[in-house]
């Protein structure tokens, strides 16, 4: 043995591990290639569902609908933003793309909160679940995105339904940090508090710790939100519809209007989610105390329905201190 093999001995000692994780991914797709198949039936239904009911609604009744809700939610200064943002997407001609699209988001983000807010209550209330989540999650964080295309590939195929469980690999992490986060930083003094009258541990969880710990559930669903759609891109790679498929078919063309259009369409679809979702946590900070349905266009659709209720003068006046309240500025930018 050289002296240039003691100093380096890397050149011919070394672990083959590709060679490993090939070996355990081939066997797995000779056996179990089935099984996976079957397992994408229900982010198949979903999808379909989501993805028929947003393109098969009109354009108009969509812009008019998301616009009530986003007026319901977030006040009627970000609902004329929405509306007319989601205006812009219509005149850009990439109306049925931004639905497909949203429709793969929508499809992740509720699995990812079917999944990651149990495993982040789990984490929360117990130390040793979130020793044992802390380097899974930091490997699902850190590992490039495009590590994940070719073992999906391998079990699932090519199309939509693969790219929404790349999708949800790649964006779970922060809404199981968060949620965990949430719950650990309940004041110690409510738990005491719950358990010395005798709170069992369903009912501290339900009436106590998830109630507080909603702010940051919210941050982690955003989070999450936004994750997703910065997975559009690199889900195309795999024959997913949408924005995606727009942006990589103009690199691939070298075409930067194609792109830049797919490019914009995400980027709406972005500012239109974030703000909704900031919006919602701000908006029940301020408004908590005041029913849903006495503020927003539902007071005034209640009210109609009930004109000659005594409390119909009560729900007017709401409306009129939130619309008030509304005028001095974003409520979505103002602190609790």
């Amino acid at each position: 043995m050289s002296l240039a093999d003691i100093l380096d001995p890397f050149k011919s000692w070394h672990l083959p591990f590709s060679q490993w994780v090939q070996d355990v991914l081939t066997w797995v797709v000779t056996n179990y290639r089935p099984l996976f198949q079957t397992l994408k039936w229900p982010f198949d239904k979903l999808l379909t569902a989501f993805n028929l009911g947003l393109n098969g609604i009109p354009p108009l009744v969509t812009i008019v609908f998301v616009g009530l809700v986003a007026w319901q939610i977030a006040g009627w200064r970000l609902a004329l933003q929405v509306a007319g943002l989601l205006v812009v997407v219509g005149l850009l001609g990439i109306w049925g793309e931004t639905m497909t699209t949203l429709s793969l988001v929508f499809t992740a983000v509720v699995f990812c909160m079917i999944v990651g807010i149990p495993l982040g209550v789990i984490a929360g209330r117990s130390e040793r679940a979130a020793a044992i989540y802390r380097p899974i999650l930091d490997t699902m964080q850190t590992i490039p995105s495009f590590v994940y295309l070719v073992p999906v590939v391998m079990l699932f195929g090519i199309g939509n339904v693969p790219g929404v469980i790349v999708t949800i690999i790649f964006a779970l992490p922060p809404v199981i940090r968060l949620t965990a986060l949430g719950i650990r930083q309940v004041p110690e003094e409510v738990v005491e508090a719950m358990r010395a009258f005798g709170a069992t541990n369903n009912q501290l969880l339900f009436k106590a710790q998830l109630p507080l710990a909603l702010p940051s559930i919210l941050a982690g669903v955003n989070q999450t939100l936004m994750m997703s759609l910065s997975m559009v891109v690199v889900a195309s790679m795999i024959a997913v519809g949408g924005l995606g498929q727009m942006v990589l078919r103009g690199i691939g063309r070298l075409d930067v209007g194609l792109a830049a259009t797919g490019g914009i369409g995400i980027v709406i679809l972005a500012v239109i989610l974030d703000r909704l979702t900031q919006a919602a946590m701000s908006r029940r900070r301020q408004f908590g105390h005041v029913a849903w349905y006495r503020r927003g266009p539902a007071s005034v659709f209640t009210t109609m329905l009930r004109p000659y209720s005594p409390s119909a003068t009560q729900d007017w006046k709401a409306a009129g201190a939130e619309l008030l309240s509304q005028n001095k500025g974003n409520d979505y930018e103002r602190p609790a």
